[in-house]
């Protein structure tokens, strides 16, 4: 099972977009108090749409909460990592997979990298670029997991309007 760790999130919107993407890849979504903002705002429900009864969500009070009623292979997104997101092989790893992603202004605690520093990891990008949208790089963390496990428990195929909607589909019908 895949597990999205967010360490004192503080943006609301991130943390929907987090949401949605955890309810639509089966991920279960950890949030580690405090929180930058009250989880029930309306720009955190606008963005997850009608996806919260899709969505596992646990909250912890603290990191020690957390590393005590969790247990599995914990993973951190950091620009100090030295390896890139693709370079760990999730597909052989029978434990719970934690990605554990860092508040917007400063990041996962340096004393949590450090004494984890086998395990941090960054996404390539331009030099000169210092960061990522979060919600972004949890996106592309989790369907790097997804993909090594080869999309493991998720469709493949439209379900809701059906696998052959398009074939089927003419250009007088307005769906």
């Amino acid at each position: 099972m895949i597990h999205v760790v967010l360490y004192q999130p503080e943006i609301p919107q991130n943390t929907g977009n987090i949401m949605r993407t955890c309810a639509a890849s089966g991920a279960t979504l950890h949030l580690i108090e405090p929180l930058g903002f009250i989880l029930d705002e309306k720009r955190v429900k606008r963005s997850v749409m009608d996806y919260t009864d899709q969505l596992v969500l646990k909250r912890h009070d603290d990191w020690e909460s957390f590393l005590q009623e969790e247990k599995g292979a914990l993973f951190f997104l950091t620009r100090y990592g030295d390896h890139p997101h693709s370079d760990f092989d999730f597909a052989s790893l029978d434990e719970d997979i934690y990605l554990v992603f860092g508040k917007e202004s400063t990041g996962i605690p340096k004393e949590i990298l450090k004494e984890n520093i086998e395990r941090c990891f960054r996404i390539p990008m331009a030099p000169d670029a210092r960061s990522m949208n979060l919600s972004n790089t949890v996106a592309i963390t989790v369907f790097e997991v997804l993909r090594q496990k080869n999309y493991e428990g998720l469709s493949m195929q439209e379900v809701q309007k059906g696998s052959d909607f398009l074939r089927n589909w003419t250009p007088d019908e307005n769906q």
